[in-house]
């Protein structure tokens, strides 16, 4: 035991080891260029010439729902956007082309590789890690935003997930107080924070309101977990779907996207015991719209999906006592609780392993208790601000800030100049007062531009 180091303190000498070697590789970079510029005699790249105002980077095409209510409000404004994604079959990629200039990178380091040396104004992505790990900041990007793709606790990416990206735009006060007290403990520059809503909800609700209440159907009961060990199926397993199943309910289970690639093999072995049949169903779809508002009751975790199907269906939640390590989270970096946790007790039930015996009455409860609604309305609140104004408000944030850059960009440029004209003006006072110097000591009395003028002459 001498030698074992707690989950938290291993995440962080990991990233350390990786940001020394990412630093050591930069500065490299950084003489390289350097000695280029003194090689080609001094003369600056004009990097504005071929930037491209706007980037998006999707690094999965289930994020499409994210985007596509940003990428309207450009396509209403009259204003293009080029979209990187790394899935060959995103949406994206047919959607608008006059406005939406969409194209698959390739995925992980090939998709690195491009992002590495982009040359752009403005980059909006949800992918988590930037400058950490793969994904490297640009020296020809002026500004990297992060939009998430939940309406929770900010703090459950992985650790330094946010802390290189310049702004990032929220829901809730409650995460902005995180984010500041990330910074202050990592003694990190103060990002832009705008809160700007949850475009996506907004967009959702309204398809809500437009489809109507579902068909009568059986009392249907949906299980959507997240992926890692504290996620429902890594924890319960088959003890939580043989209980679910004893209800007589119709089950849907629904994974993290992510647990197809991390947690494979277990999945593999619970659907081939459980196979698809009238009773119990596995659910991939790419937009979840029609999955959560055919189920009566969502099983969740800590999953981000507690909060569509909670918020925007108006429909409760029975939550899973999964004993939740933060090690590997932002959020151990807190001294608190997530509010999260602190919010789920006034929304739904907790499902702990001794109760997978009784689901069948929790379900019946939660469903039928009217005063969970109480809590929804305050998570609702709490977490999403600006109901029905997300796009717009993160529109605006983009092009304000575009604005904001170029002017800035301008001003650079204009004191460069300013500075280059002067070194030249002493460059070349410099050089007169050479020849003068070199005039006089060969005897010659003449000014170095009459000198000049009779060298002309002859």
């Amino acid at each position: 035991m001498f030698l074992y180091i707690d989950p938290g303190t291993g995440s962080m000498l990991f990233t350390i080891l990786i940001s020394i070697f990412g630093a050591a590789f930069y500065l490299v970079r950084t003489l390289f260029v350097k000695l280029k510029f003194v090689f080609t005699g001094g003369k600056k790249v004009d990097k504005s010439k071929d930037r491209l105002p706007f980037v998006i980077y999707s690094d999965d095409k289930r994020y499409w729902n994210i985007f596509k209510p940003i990428c309207d409000e450009f396509i209403k404004r009259g204003k293009s956007v080029v979209y990187y994604t790394s899935s060959e079959d995103d949406p994206a990629l047919n959607y608008n082309p006059e406005f939406i200039k969409a194209e698959f990178i390739g995925d992980g380091n090939k998709a690195f590789e491009r992002l590495n040396v982009l040359n752009a104004a403005v980059v909006l992505s949800t992918t988590p890690s930037l400058d950490v790990f793969g994904w490297k900041r640009s020296d020809s990007v002026l500004w990297y935003v992060h939009i998430p793709h939940m309406a929770n606790d900010i703090t459950t990416y992985r650790m330094f997930g946010l802390d290189h990206y310049d702004a990032i735009l929220l829901s809730g006060e409650y995460q902005k107080r995180q984010i500041r007290k990330l910074e202050e403990l990592r003694k990190l520059p103060a990002k832009e924070i705008e809160l700007v809503g949850i475009p996506y909800m907004d967009v959702m609700k309204a398809r809500v309101e437009k489809a109507g209440k579902p068909e009568a159907h059986t009392r249907t009961v949906l299980l959507a977990p997240s992926w890692g060990k504290s996620g429902i199926l890594s924890k319960f397993g088959e003890r939580a779907i043989d209980a679910l199943l004893a209800t007589g309910y119709k089950i849907i289970i629904r994974p993290h996207p992510q647990s197809f690639k991390s947690e494979k093999e277990m999945l593999d072995r619970l659907m081939a015991k459980y196979p698809d049949s009238d009773k119990i169903s596995w659910n991939r779809d790419t937009d979840n719209f029609e999955v959560l508002r055919n189920s009566d009751i969502l099983i969740s975790d800590f999953s981000g999906v507690i909060f569509d199907f909670t918020l925007i269906f108006d429909k409760p939640v029975i939550y899973a006592d999964t004993s939740f390590d933060k090690s590997p989270y932002d959020a151990w970096w807190l001294d608190e609780e997530l509010w999260t946790f602190e919010i789920l007790p006034e929304m739904g039930l907790k499902l702990t392993e001794e109760g997978l015996s009784n689901i069948k009455e929790l379900i019946d409860k939660c469903i039928e208790d009217p005063s969970f609604k109480a809590g929804r309305d305050k998570a609702r609140s709490e977490t999403w601000v600006h109901e029905g104004e997300g796009a717009v408000r993160t529109a605006d944030y983009l092009f304000a800030k575009y604005d904001d850059l170029m002017a800035a960009e301008e001003e650079k440029k204009r004191k460069e100049e300013a500075e280059y004209a002067a070194l030249l003006e002493k460059k070349k006072k410099k050089a007169e007062k050479k020849a003068a110097k070199k005039a006089k000591k060969a005897g010659n009395p003449e000014k170095p531009e009459e000198q000049t003028i009779n060298q002309d002459k002859q």
